[in-house]
């Protein structure tokens, strides 16, 4: 199935995001992309499919949260760089400028990534999504350093606005050291 649209319920917790995935599985034509506990006891459930199946999926998790929603997203065209970044365990190899975005949300952080590939020509190289992390998630992007300043910049304009943004920062020439370390 080829992900145009991407939704995500995330919630406090972990048996909820049980029943929010069997719910969402049920409710639309998607396909379970991630669904597990993340750091500090809270759950996510991630699906991609077309428009109308991921909002009905995330319409059916919302209602079946009991309480327990922290956040919820619908993307309709996502760009599909960000469904390939999302857990990729070898990022592609980083050229020219570094950004990063952190925030305390996944849900805006994949929001702000979708953003950042959309507004400029930049390789997003990884999307981590709270494990390990203490609930937050970042993205690393390269390219030419105005297109990652640019990039950087609409994807921490959608961070800010969910009141989530923890850090958003542009490397223009760093070490080969520091790269190293994303690989």
């Amino acid at each position: 199935m080829n992900e145009k649209s991407l939704g995500l319920v995330e919630l406090t917790s972990i048996a909820a995001g049980f029943q929010c995935a069997d719910a969402m599985l049920k409710a639309g034509r998607v396909r379970l992309l991630l669904s597990r506990s993340i750091c500090s006891g809270k759950y996510m459930v991630l699906i991609g499919g077309d428009t109308a199946g991921v909002q009905a999926a995330v319409t059916a998790g919302e209602e079946a949260a009991a309480g327990c929603l922290i956040d919820r997203f619908v993307i309709p065209n996502i760009h599909p760089d960000v469904v390939a970044a999302i857990g990729r365990a070898v990022p592609a190899p980083p050229e020219g400028a570094l950004g990063i975005l952190e925030a305390f949300s996944i849900a805006s952080l994949i929001q702000a990534a979708d953003a950042a590939v959309k507004a400029a020509d930049i390789t997003l190289l990884e999307v981590r999504l709270a494990m390990a992390l203490g609930g937050k998630a970042f993205a690393t992007l390269t390219g030419s350093v105005g297109a990652v300043q640019t990039a950087v910049g609409a994807g921490r304009r959608v961070i800010e606005e969910a009141g989530a943004l923890v850090n958003a920062v542009v490397l223009s020439r760093p070490h080969p050291d520091v790269y190293r370390e994303l690989i």
